[in-house]
């Protein structure tokens, strides 16, 4: 008698998914039940900041609370996300009541339903069961993404799977710093993905692809080193240390940073924490939002006959902060397209300084948020209303803002 799942695509758009637990193993598995369009249900007493992240955006529904049976009314699937045997088995019973299956991340043998490996390449999808095995399924997973990248000349050979790049001699653990990109998970480079598949241990931040970590080796140590604006955090000293601490117990570390790792992203900071513990570290280059952002939006940053430069600037401080560096009345003054991340929250103080320093407040300006991803919206505005536009409009971080004429460059 066999013992083989049955393979079905569950269409979960609009229906109440359950996931019980908060940590890491909820971190890794909400963002593709969110781009299957579910609407989830997280309960828990405590979130990672990256879950908590999603609640504040208005993703999904938190309970801070242990469960209980009446959180399954209206579920169509739910996902048990702790370690505890005990509290995972009294909800699995509660599903297995009222014929709801269950995925168990502690006991798949106690599941009534697992979840596949899973790779993706435009609209198809492949999930792949390894008997049970996960580790089977990820390597036959891999391969078949090997094969539908088609990234080689018919008369080249694949590549071996390696370790990544060490300096000579170095033995033990290493760190890869790896640029995610702007959201889309199919925009980070082979590169940096084949390095995320060979990792012991991912140090990520809230803005990576949540459907990347979603591809993790049941075995990977996830650290959610989430840096929430103007929320909780983890020190930057305390994520270097994360990063000595495992690669000098020989792990392969992948730091995973949302867009490029030097774009304002600290990577520098972290490189050089790795290079006085004598940690080898291989840098991997990511698409950064400054460009990727507007081009998602149809902004050019430069433009034949309107920009012949672009600058990209750091707002997180306010123009009249005694630590700010940037010279924005210079920025005042020039003509081509400025680029601010981490801006939203001194916004209007940015735009009013711009102005008073010569800026029109008639020049087109543009917001981007969540760019390249499903939730992607765009404020198109001026100078001298965006702030305000971006308040009515209730847009959120992460979001990149654009000024210039080529906000309007491409319109027909």
């Amino acid at each position: 008698m066999t013992s083989n799942p049955y393979p079905l695509g569950l269409r979960l758009h609009g229906r109440r998914v359950v996931v019980v637990g908060g940590g890491a193993v909820a971190t890794r598995r909400v963002p593709a039940l969110l781009d299957a369009g579910a609407d989830v249900l997280l309960v828990s007493p405590e979130l990672t900041p990256a879950l908590r992240a999603r609640v504040d955006a208005g993703r999904l529904h938190w309970v801070a609370r242990r469960f209980v049976p009446e959180d399954l009314d209206g579920a169509w699937l739910v996902q048990v996300a702790i370690d505890d045997p005990i509290a995972a088995a009294s909800v699995s019973a509660v599903a297995a009541e009222r014929r709801i299956f269950c995925v168990r991340a502690d006991d798949r043998t106690a599941a009534t339903a697992w979840t596949p490996a899973v790779t993706r390449h435009g609209p198809v999808t492949v999930a792949v069961f390894g008997g049970g095995d996960p580790r089977r399924a990820m390597t036959v997973r891999d391969a078949i993404r090997d094969l539908l990248a088609v990234r080689l000349a018919p008369d080249e050979t694949a590549p071996t799977p390696s370790r990544p790049d060490a300096l000579p001699g170095a033995t033990g653990g290493r760190v890869a710093l790896v640029g995610a990109g702007p959201g889309d998970p199919e925009l980070i480079t082979v590169k940096g993905w084949r390095l995320l598949t060979e990792a012991d241990v991912v140090v990520a931040d809230r803005l990576v692809p949540g459907l990347l970590l979603d591809e993790l080796r049941p075995d990977v140590e996830l650290v959610d080193a989430s840096k929430i604006p103007y929320g909780p955090s983890r020190a930057q000293e305390e994520i270097n240390q994360i990063l000595v601490d495992r690669a000098l117990a020989g792990a392969f570390v992948v730091r995973l940073k949302g867009g490029d790792p030097y774009v304002f992203g600290r990577g520098g900071e972290e490189l050089l924490a790795c290079a006085a513990a004598g940690v080898p570290v291989t840098v991997v280059p990511g698409v950064t939002s400054s460009i990727a952002a507007p081009a998602a939006a149809g902004i050019p940053v430069t433009h034949r006959g309107v920009a012949h430069e672009f600058t990209v600037v750091s707002g997180h401080l306010a123009p009249d902060a005694p630590a700010s560096l940037v010279r924005w009345d210079a920025l005042a003054g020039l003509h081509g397209t400025l680029v601010i991340l981490m801006g939203l929250k001194n916004l209007a103080a940015i735009t009013a300084t711009l102005i008073a320093n010569g800026r029109s407040p008639q020049t087109p300006a543009a917001v981007v948020q969540e760019a390249t991803t499903g939730t992607q919206r765009v404020l198109r505005s001026t100078l001298g209303e965006v702030a305000a536009d971006l308040l009515a409009a209730d847009l959120r971080p992460p979001a990149v803002v654009v000024v210039g004429d080529v906000v309007g460059a491409l319109d027909g």
